[in-house]
């Protein structure tokens, strides 16, 4: 037995975890087990991919072919983003939608529908995705389009794996001229300026901003927005301009041990708050950077997860429609700042349009905060999930570890049909987690 857990830490558990590295060999292990999960590279933060049973896609991770002309990517379900950035950005191509870690699987890509900073542009990553292969609960391999098996298409994207187990995938790029973002970093005073600015840049192809949870009075709310696209060359430095497509080495800092729980607490919060809000002397100010800054910035620290101590955290992240965002974002920030909860980590998006069948976003702001595991904390978060509920909005399943079903049955308009293909195509429950049992998904 190993002992696993997502991102978060929590919940570490004991797993009976096997591994392949042919198709054949999945095959095998989905007729020789009762029930397992398949899972990535554990980037995931709750309980998605944990189960007593797991089968890791780790060493089933070659990359089978690249059309440089028209930026059309097939590989095998295991392949990290950060290695195909390796191959496609020195020519010329770049990843069409990225989370904030570049060390995820295309498996668990697929399996998130993920989103990044160019949502309410581009879209997540399923709409990019021309198709895949799954191994199904039947020991058959079904190719999945919008056009061929599009029940099991559409419930596979963001479906947390219980549809089978994803072998290949073929995507479409974006093609890109340099490795750098040009980057403007805008400060805003409060949360009204923010949404403001959000909308004002909306034609931007990225954003996001960092927002202070615990600043109360007029600057209740206060953020930098940033925003950035891919740098031509006539844009580029005279140094970065030698090789535009080529990025410089850099040491990666590693966090060796947990931290001691007392090292985050309001007051550590509010000391980096403040110190991160006023390391902006501008209000606006822009440059030209590697791409992996901007996207990527906790990858330059490994292990960064081991700053929330010994007993882990969770990351909360959840969707308001654009109607209600404003005034259920003041809400929920304020519980967070009365109760003294705040995150390093607080950031905030702008969704764009999607009614995909169990994808988490919607056309409104979504907002991502770190909250290390303490007494109370579980029903403070489900006091903020009714919150959410009474906006129309919702939780995503990758970072959730906690939810109550009741609150997810209620906030996925599709779940219905959803669960109606998983019965389909999984009759037997072949494909379980702690997650889909935690939320009746049966």
């Amino acid at each position: 037995m190993t002992k696993i857990s997502g991102w978060g830490n929590y919940p570490i558990i004991e797993t009976k975890e096997a591994s392949f590295d042919r198709a054949k060999e999945v095959i095998n292990l989905i007729k020789s087990k009762d029930s397992f999960i398949a899972r990535g590279n554990a980037r995931s933060y709750g309980d998605s991919a944990l189960y007593s049973n797991t089968i890791s896609s780790q060493r089933y991770n070659r990359m089978l072919a690249f059309n440089e002309d028209e930026g059309i990517f097939t590989c095998e379900a295991g392949v990290l983003f950060s290695e195909i950035l390796d191959v496609v950005v020195p020519k010329g191509w770049f990843l069409p939608v990225t989370p904030g870690t570049k060390f995820i699987t295309v498996g668990g890509a697929i399996a998130s529908d993920i989103h990044g900073k160019n949502h309410h542009k581009e879209g997540s990553f399923s709409q990019h995705l021309m198709q895949f292969e799954l191994a199904c609960a039947d020991g058959t391999v079904k190719t999945c389009s919008r056009e061929e098996n599009s029940d099991l298409f559409e419930a596979t994207c963001g479906g947390m794996g219980l549809t089978g187990v994803i072998l290949t995938a073929t995507f479409k790029l974006k093609a890109i001229e340099t490795a750098y973002i040009n980057q403007t970093q805008t400060k805003a005073k409060n949360l009204d300026e923010i949404i403001d600015l959000f909308q004002q840049h909306e034609a931007v192809t990225y954003s996001m901003a960092w927002i202070d949870c615990l600043k109360g009075g007029k600057q209740f709310g206060r953020s930098i927005l940033i925003t950035g696209e891919h740098a031509t060359k006539d844009e580029l430095s005279q140094k970065q301009a030698k090789a535009p497509l080529h990025l410089p080495e850099k040491k990666k800092l590693n966090i060796p041990f947990n931290f001691p729980s007392f090292a985050l607490n309001e007051f550590s919060i509010k000391a980096f708050n403040a110190l991160y809000y006023a390391k902006n002397i501008r209000r606006v100010s822009s440059s030209v950077i590697p791409y992996e800054p901007f996207f990527y910035p906790l990858d330059a620290i490994l292990n960064w997860n081991r700053m929330y101590g010994k007993k882990g955290f969770v990351q909360y992240q959840f969707v308001l429609p654009l109607e209600t965002s404003k005034k259920g974002l003041t809400d929920i920030l304020e519980r967070i700042r009365k109760k003294g909860l705040g995150s390093f980590l607080a950031v905030l998006k702008l969704f764009g349009e999607q009614e995909d069948l169990i994808s988490f976003p919607m056309k409104g702001f979504t907002l991502a905060l770190d909250f290390p595991i303490k007494k109370g904390l579980f029903e403070f978060l489900d006091e903020l999930d009714k919150v959410v509920v009474s906006y129309g909005g919702r939780i995503y399943l990758t970072k959730d570890a906690r939810m109550d079903a009741k609150v997810f049955w209620e906030t996925y308009p599709h779940i219905d049909k959803f669960v109606d293909i998983v019965k389909k195509y999984n009759p037997q429950g072949k494909f379980t987690s702690l997650q889909s049992q935690r939320l009746l998904i049966k």
